[in-house]
């Protein structure tokens, strides 16, 4: 092939190029070390937020059975009915206000359910406010759809939850979306319930979307979630969307749902026909299962989750010259290390080539975790103390 073939043959459309424009930056030093722990060099990998737990067993006979009585074929492209059922019913459970299952659709997992949903509220060039710091993944959804992206900064001051009056700060006549997450990837921080409602009213009153990724909803310790739906007067300009992957460790089966008014229900169902045209049936008969007998095993999990939390943080604060928060959900904490490197990137780095352990820059999550790094709650307590004493020993030498 010549100069010039090549030159065709390496033309790329432009959502394309949006999508690879620093695709790699968050997750460089996770694929070098998932690369290493491959080649079998003793690699502590925590810098990913897959549950270490094995599916409850009871789910997964319970896809076996669908399998076996034909659940194979295709699906509704809103989703099967018994999930709908069982996901308005779990919303209704945690809300005062009633949830139809002709609210509700189903996805893939809750990366495509935001892609879908986001692409259905805006054309390219609109604006969207999302708060700082956010879920890396938030990151290539907004480029592939060529969105305006303004944010809200969540300070470690207020334990990163954002705050009322910073959201209506950067609230303008362009905005048409404001998405947040709560509870929160990476910090743990969960919006009070009276920011909720306010902010729900506000960007009623002015024709804004208010969306919120609920994925970690059930992942809370001491302070317990509130769902915006609870929080919200009135649902007609509210989508929320949650999933399973966390909360019963279900991470590789691809299950997640949003909950919108009807008339934006049928633009996903539309959308998602196109898109996904499905999610397997098997699959969704078993996630029904899951959230019609969940309490045990989320329990189960969740209390698990908190040991760790507590073990590790009891760790860090034996560790001169760190600090950090005590999250308040979710499997993750945020550990400010600007005391040793200005930058993150370069601390994850040597601490992998140094000590084998396998952490996530900060920066990677925007500007309000510059200067810190994001360790997982996603192994056993052996792991999170070996872990430990690999942070601990390599900040002794930069002493």
């Amino acid at each position: 092939m010549n100069e010039q073939e090549q030159r065709r043959f390496n033309q790329f459309s432009d959502l394309s190029t949006r999508l690879n424009r620093d695709s790699g930056d968050a997750w460089q030093v996770h694929e070098q070390a998932l690369a290493m722990k491959q080649s079998g060099e003793n690699v502590v990998l925590l810098s990913i937020g897959d549950p270490d737990f094995r599916t409850p067993e009871p789910i997964v006979d319970n896809a076996v059975s669908h399998m076996r009585v034909g659940r194979t074929h295709y699906s509704p492209a809103l989703g099967e009915l018994n999930l709908r059922r069982a996901v308005a019913d779990y919303e209704s459970r945690i809300s005062p206000l009633s949830c139809s299952e002709n609210e509700v659709s189903i996805y893939p997992g809750v990366t495509p359910a935001i892609y879908t949903v986001m692409s259905c509220l805006l054309n390219a060039g609109e604006e969207i406010l999302i708060v700082d710091p956010m879920y890396v993944g938030y990151t290539p959804i907004l480029q592939a759809l060529d969105l305006k992206v303004s944010v809200v900064l969540a300070s470690p001051e207020h334990k990163f939850e954002p705050q009322l009056e910073d959201f209506i700060a950067a609230i303008n006549t362009n905005t048409r979306v404001v998405f947040i997450n709560t509870p929160g990837n990476p910090t743990g921080a969960i919006i009070s319930r009276e920011t909720l409602r306010a902010l729900a009213s506000y960007c009623f009153e002015r024709g804004i979307w208010l969306v919120c990724d609920e994925v970690y909803s059930m992942f809370t310790y001491e302070k317990p979630h509130v769902s915006l739906r609870t929080a919200a007067d009135r649902l007609d300009n509210i989508v929320v969307i949650d999933g399973l992957s966390k909360s019963h460790a279900m991470s590789g089966w691809r299950v997640g749902w949003v909950v919108a008014p009807i008339q934006l229900t049928n633009h996903l169902g539309r959308f998602s026909f196109m898109l996904i045209f499905g999610t397997p049936q098997f699959i969704q008969d078993a996630a029904a299962f899951a959230l019609n007998n969940d309490e045990y095993y989320v329990r189960e999990m969740r209390a698990q989750y908190q040991k760790r939390r507590d073990l590790v943080c009891a760790r860090l604060a034996q560790m001169p010259r760190l600090s950090y928060l005590t999250p308040e959900s979710g499997m993750f904490i945020m550990v400010n290390i600007s005391a040793f490197f200005k930058d993150d990137k370069e601390f994850a780095q040597k601490l992998l080539d140094a000590e084998k352990l396998s952490v996530l820059p900060g920066s990677a999550f925007g500007a309000g975790t510059t200067g810190h790094i994001r360790l997982s709650l996603v192994q056993p307590e052996d792991v999170l103390s070996e872990g430990c004493n690999r942070l601990e020993r390599f900040l002794k030498a930069l002493s």
